[in-house]
């Protein structure tokens, strides 16, 4: 049997540890307490093992050295500080917005057949190749990349050239459509 130590309830399930009414750990009775699992070992209700404290910590690596201030002569020497030239470095050409164009009208070519999202990819494509190819040609040092742009305009206006080609072909169709019905 179980008892509640806060209320003093019994319980009879020996699988029933919080008691019903305010929820305490359940403590065995003295006569059903369990035992030891195995003999000759330890059960879970055995007193824990006492604290040992050990003595006070070793002290290793003692300074053998004569304590003085200063540090050794030698570290005292003031050498002049060695006079170190600037790195060349070089800043290296931009060509972001060819890429973009490149991007831009490669994607259009591609993926813009899907709902004509090409339609804006496009424009986009020759306008941003159309500035990049104008700052190539005042800073050519600064910036590079013509093939880039010049490969995002033309298929920019590739694109453009065949959906241009395709609704008049669909504007024809529909003519030719009302009629003949």
């Amino acid at each position: 049997m179980k008892k509640c130590p806060k209320c003093g309830r019994t319980y009879t399930d020996k699988d029933l540890n919080f008691c019903y009414e305010d929820g305490e750990l359940l403590s065995y009775m003295a006569d059903d307490a369990p035992q030891g699992g195995f003999a000759g070992r330890p059960s879970a209700t055995d007193e824990p093992p006492p604290t040992e404290f050990l003595g006070s910590s070793r002290v290793t690596n003692e300074n053998p050295w004569p304590s003085s201030s200063q540090p050794p002569a030698v570290w005292q020497q003031t050498q002049p500080e060695p006079q170190y030239a600037p790195f060349p470095t070089r800043v290296a050409p931009n060509q972001t917005l060819a890429l973009v164009s490149m991007i831009l009208g490669v994607s259009s070519v591609t993926v813009g057949w899907c709902c004509y999202t090409g339609i804006g990819l496009a424009p986009a494509a020759i306008v941003v190749g159309i500035i990049a190819l104008s700052q190539i040609k005042k800073d050519p040092e600064r910036y590079t990349g013509r093939g880039l742009a010049l490969a995002g305009i033309i298929s920019g206006a590739v694109y453009l050239f065949i959906s241009l080609v395709f609704i008049i072909i669909y504007i024809i169709a529909l003519i030719l459509g009302s009629f003949a019905g």
